[in-house]
């Protein structure tokens, strides 16, 4: 029997991740029976994608009760904008639904509380599409941790880069503005912190972290031109920006490529949404997040994580070490070799026993979105978990809490110059500070 199925937040993510693939190749376990979003067009931009969702209701963001009552979902899939999710995935289970919500699964510590609190009265569920777990890379890593092969894990080292068409998408779009991100270390570095944690199989309990904004905002050391209100597809200075130059093979180009904007197809940022660009200036003074950070992790087993990202790097990818009492492993990914601006290896795993010789593995690598990940954790969420997979991948609530409470403990840190708990934050009683 298909289970039926309504999209909160009818995003580009929702199209591409889960609608697409829903009609396509799980049409035979899935029925999509509603959509929900603030904004009509949409709703119209979906229904143009797939005619097949012609005849499904559609409805405004205060419309979730009557969207149940009429459609009678068996899940709802929350994949709006980041500060709605927590309001729809309370709002699912006080109607006693399982959800299956986007990263982050909130933007504060106090709303992952409100969430738990929740799905602990509910009959309803909620798992966290943490896709990253499921790339072939990283299920080796854990594997390797789960055979033992490096004992006990003391520490962990990574350093995170994200490429100047990627990290400048984010301070194009909403994501730029804390009160509806978190900023950046909830809402891309969440993704880290989940691996980290999921890895190692420890909780984290304190951070320490400094961060600034070092490219974007007004007082980028690149920024053309000092004014507020620009949007690079009709900017009079777009042809002495670098991050704009760098990626657009015409000046005048009126069709701005970035990471996220790609998914707009052959629409113009203007043409996607009713009140909103996508294509805002990099430089605006509305940016109040950090662009880069370091931090400290503690965990509950004696771990300590040394982890880094940067959102202006000229390639994009990683390099991972993990420690422990018998062995180290290292692995280092260029993301999107298209955009690295020389030759780039095949990623592989050198694992260093404490005491014999070093082990090149060889991992087979997987077609799909977040290397590979995307379709195998599809098949999890909708044929149901692999039995013959030997440990937990899926992730729930206290997962997307622990990620979340992680990141904003490094933001709090940040401002409060001082070390942060991770339990303090997922409290629930912390008062929100201002950016």
């Amino acid at each position: 029997m298909k289970k039926r199925y309504a999209i909160c937040g009818v995003s580009n993510r929702a199209m591409g991740m889960f609608i697409g693939p829903m009609l396509k190749t799980f049409n035979n376990h899935t029925e999509v029976v509603g959509l929900l979003d603030i904004d009509p067009k949409r709703h119209e931009i979906c229904k143009e994608k797939f005619p097949e969702l012609a005849a499904v209701q559609q409805y405004g963001p205060d419309d979730f009760s009557r969207m149940v009552a009429e459609t009678k979902p068996d899940v709802i899939i929350v994949t709006g904008r980041d500060d709605t999710h927590a309001g729809y995935i309370v709002s699912a289970l006080e109607h006693d639904l399982d959800v299956l919500t986007e990263k982050p699964m909130a933007t504060t510590g106090s709303d992952c509380r409100r969430i738990m609190d929740a799905e602990a009265k509910s009959k309803g569920k909620v798992t966290v599409t943490f896709n990253y777990r499921y790339a072939p890379i990283h299920t080796k890593i854990k594997e390797m941790v789960l055979e033992g092969k490096l004992g006990r894990i003391t520490s962990v080292d990574l350093n995170w880069y994200i490429d100047t068409y990627h990290g400048a998408s984010y301070f194009k779009r909403w994501n730029r503005v804390r009160e509806v991100s978190g900023g950046l270390s909830i809402h891309k570095s969440s993704h880290h912190f989940d691996l980290v944690n999921w890895w190692i199989g420890q909780k984290p309990v304190e951070a320490f972290a400094f961060g600034a904004l070092n490219y974007y905002g007004p007082e980028g050391e690149l920024n053309p031109k000092k004014e507020d209100g620009r949007f690079c597809s009709t900017c009079d200075v777009k042809q002495d920006c670098n991050y704009y130059t760098r990626w657009s093979t015409r000046s005048r180009d009126m069709n701005i490529k970035d990471d996220h904007l790609g998914a707009l197809g052959n629409m113009r940022p203007t043409e996607a949404y009713s009140n909103y660009r996508p294509d805002a200036c990099i430089y605006d003074s509305e940016i109040n997040i950090e662009d880069t950070y370091t931090a400290t992790i503690r965990y509950d087993q004696g771990a300590l994580l040394s982890y880094s990202v940067n959102f202006s790097v000229p390639y994009e990818g990683y390099r991972l070490a993990i420690n422990g009492t018998k062995g180290r492993l290292e692995t280092t990914e260029f993301h999107m070799p298209a955009r690295v601006p020389f030759p780039t290896p095949v990623q592989t795993i050198d694992y260093f026993p404490m005491f014999g010789s070093k082990e090149t593995i060889h991992v087979v690598h997987r077609e799909g979105g977040h290397g590979g990940g995307d379709p195998v954790l599809l098949e999890d969420l909708f044929l149901g978990p692999d039995p013959k997979r030997p440990y937990t991948i899926l992730s729930g609530s206290e997962d997307g809490a622990d990620s979340i409470g992680t990141g904003e403990a490094v933001w709090r840190s940040v401002k409060e110059k001082r070390a942060v708990r991770i339990d303090e934050v997922l409290s629930g009683k912390l008062e929100l500070i201002k950016s």
